[in-house]
This record gives structure tokens, C-alpha cells and sequence, in this order.
């Protein structure tokens, strides 16, 4: 995955509550046997009209909000089903952070593991960045995950993520990338657990029963 250290990018608002993956991706492109094309269905009910234009109502469809590179949402962003689609979606929109005030725990988890880095604000950082979000002349944040700063209209805000989280993305890479760095010590591991316990291990050239 991208690696994330300091993003500059849009905002755009999308603050209704409890949106869930349905709504983010629409069962009907998780029919593919890859990942291609679903930018396309990110948000699709929502960004398009039953003739497949854009819908000129949708904030990401609207002059100043488009190509943004961070949602500010609503809270429970992502429940529903634990469809890891949604997210791959929205990393090929373009996407690159999520913020918030709560999200939904497989969702958060499927974004740590993809390149999106879900912040989770108090109620007052919300609102204060919310304001900013409404004005599209004013509308651009930079995000630097290193520092933990979030700024904007010459304000700074600072939050927090945990340290896997933020290990995970400032280094890019999957979850199996993440373990193997510890593989001299899951091989100490292997090494004194099979000692303790040498019936677990199987005898070379032993036949399965």
C-alpha cells in the first residue's frame, strides 16, 4: 500500500451518521474477481442519477469538492457489512483519509491495512474543522501523520492514532510485511515452543493419519 507521511488535499463534508458499506460500495461490484474499477462504485447511489451522470447534488460532484483527497464524516462511518471493497474503493477515488468522530471497528481496521489513515476527533476538533469544509475557496488541509498535526485556515489541530496504526502507514506496507520484520523473533518463538512441546512438531518424513 501508499505509504503516508504529509498529505496537502481537499476536504469535502459528508456528516450523515451511520453510514454504512452499502452505501460506500454497492453489493452489485463486488461481483469482480479483482480489484479494478471500484472507484466507480464508491458512493455510487449517491454520486450518480439513474442515467449514470454525475449527480450534480452530491458534495464530491460540486465545483471545489472535487478530487478531494479527505472525507470529514459522519459518526459510525463504515458499519454495517465487513466488506473490505469499500475501501479498496476509496483508496482508488483518490482517498486518503477518513475523520471523524467514530467509525466502525472491521471498517478502521480494513482502512489501517489499505493505506487510509481514519482519524477520530472530539466533538469541539470537529466542528472547528467542519467550518473549513464548507468554504470551497478554503477548503485545503495537509494531514502529516508523522507529526500528527492536522492543519488548516492557519490552524493547527493535533490528534491521535495508535502506534500500529501509524507505524503501519508511515511504512506502506501490508499487514504480512509488518509481522515479517519480527521473523527472527517468531523464529526464537518456533524454536523454544517446539522444545517444550516436540509433539507438535512433525517427524520428518511422517505420514499424515
Amino acid at each position: 500500500m501508499e505509504a503516508f507521511h504529509s498529505i496537502t488535499g481537499k476536504i469535502a463534508p459528508l456528516p450523515a451518521a451511520n453510514i454504512d458499506t452499502d452505501v460506500i460500495m454497492p453489493k452489485q461490484f463486488l461481483k469482480g474477481i479483482d480489484r479494478q474499477g471500484l472507484d466507480r462504485g464508491v458512493f455510487f447511489d449517491l454520486r450518480f442519477l439513474a442515467d449514470g451522470s454525475p449527480n450534480p447534488d452530491f458534495i464530491l460532484n460540486q465545483p471545489g469538492w472535487e478530487q478531494a483527497a479527505f472525507l470529514l464524516v459522519g459518526a459510525n462511518f463504515g458499519c454495517g457489512s465487513s466488506r473490505e471493497h469499500a475501501v479498496w474503493g476509496l483508496n482508488q477515488l483518490g482517498i486518503r483519509a477518513l475523520i471523524g468522530t467514530s467509525f466502525a471497528g472491521i471498517f478502521d481496521d480494513n482502512c489501517q491495512r489499505n493505506g487510509v489513515l481514519t482519524l477520530t476527533l472530539s466533538e469541539e476538533a470537529y466542528q472547528q474543522l467542519s467550518e473549513a469544509t464548507l468554504d470551497a475557496a478554503h477548503n485545503e488541509i495537509t494531514i502529516s501523520l508523522e507529526h500528527q498535526t492536522l492543519c488548516f485556515n492557519n490552524q493547527t489541530l493535533h490528534f491521535e492514532v495508535s502506534a500500529l496504526k501509524r507505524e503501519m502507514l508511515l511504512g506502506g506496507g501490508s499487514a504480512v510485511d509488518w509481522t515479517l520484520q519480527y521473523e527472527p523473533d517468531i523464529a526464537q518463538f518456533e524454536k523454544q515452543h517446539f522444545a517444550q512441546c516436540p509433539w507438535l512438531q512433525r517427524v520428518k518424513g511422517q505420514q499424515d493419519e
